[in-house]
């Protein structure tokens, strides 16, 4: 079993690993020995603070071990893939990568014989939207009757928000420049739990939300983009402006870039939960982790 996608989970998969976190959470000396004698491998193809520190944190903390291997600095710069993968797989008990391309995890996942985890892809974020998904419980005491907008690019955050949100039962509205629209394969996927509206009308989007969510306009390997994004995203900014006289919660994945995406008015703000998501990547990859190495 591997965790590259939410798409393949039923809400009862995606609600054990929610509250495995929160177990995790309070009860962090129940689970110092979980992993104990357990190797994570953690592969990097892109930079990163929050997803190399929780995992490493989370093995330490479990009794276990995380193992960091900066891409550039392997042998998976040069070898086929599936080898490198092949050779990775029998020193370790599990394997973590952050890569650029969805179809590398899927190859590392075809060739390995202990699991993957999806780390971020330029398809999905999956990790980041269980811990969206554990924070939205904790401040909103569930997921009834919750409405959350996302305002941004349909990028990889995006895509594992909107399969988190719709499994579990929470309405959420997308507004996007025209063109840059969620996946279209992602929102099949969800169809039939009838809780994703698409708009390109971010003062739509926002209006009645419980959360207001947002992310980088130029995402890592976007960066020749950035110009025509800059000015193509910005009436897409959450600001006060756009929020009005409401005071939803804010979320961002973080880093964020203010300014732009967000101001620092909103980011700062009393109602900003950007943080307690950060920290709950931590509770979250404890829980995959362990129901990955049942």
């Amino acid at each position: 079993m591997d965790f590259l996608t939410l798409k393949h989970l039923k809400p009862k998969d995606i609600e054990e690993i929610i509250d495995l976190s929160i177990d995790l959470k309070k009860n962090p000396e129940k689970y110092s020995q979980a992993a104990k004698g357990k190797t994570l491998a953690m592969l990097f193809q892109k930079t990163s603070t929050r997803t190399r520190c929780s995992f490493e944190t989370a093995m330490t903390q479990m009794g276990g071990h995380g193992q960091y291997l900066d891409w550039r600095t392997t042998n998976f710069t040069l070898g086929a893939l599936k080898d490198e993968i092949r050779c990775l797989e029998r020193y370790v008990d599990i394997i973590m990568a952050r890569v650029y391309k969805q179809k590398d995890l899927e190859t590392m996942a075809l060739f390995s014989r202990v699991p993957v985890i999806n780390g971020l892809s330029d398809m999905y974020h999956p990790c980041q939207a269980l811990a969206d998904l554990l924070t939205i419980k904790e401040k909103m005491g569930g997921f009834d009757g919750v409405k959350l907008a996302f305002v941004g690019d349909g990028n990889n955050v995006c895509h594992s928000l909107i399969l988190a949100c719709a499994k579990m039962g929470i309405k959420i509205s997308v507004a996007t420049p025209a063109g840059y629209e969620p996946s279209p394969e992602v929102v099949s996927a969800v169809k039939k739990y009838n809780k994703l509206t698409l708009t390109h009308n971010p003062k739509e989007a926002v209006n009645a939300a419980d959360i207001v969510y947002t992310d980088t306009w130029v995402s890592m390997g976007q960066e020749a983009e950035k110009e025509k994004r800059l000015k193509v995203f910005r009436p897409y900014q959450v600001n006060r402006d756009l929020l009005g006289s409401s005071n939803p919660l804010i979320m961002h994945c973080l880093p964020a870039h203010r300014g732009y995406e967000i101001t620092d008015e909103i980011l700062d703000s009393p109602y900003s939960v950007v943080f307690d998501q950060a920290e709950n990547r931590l509770y979250v990859q404890k829980a995959v982790i362990l129901k990955l190495l049942q």
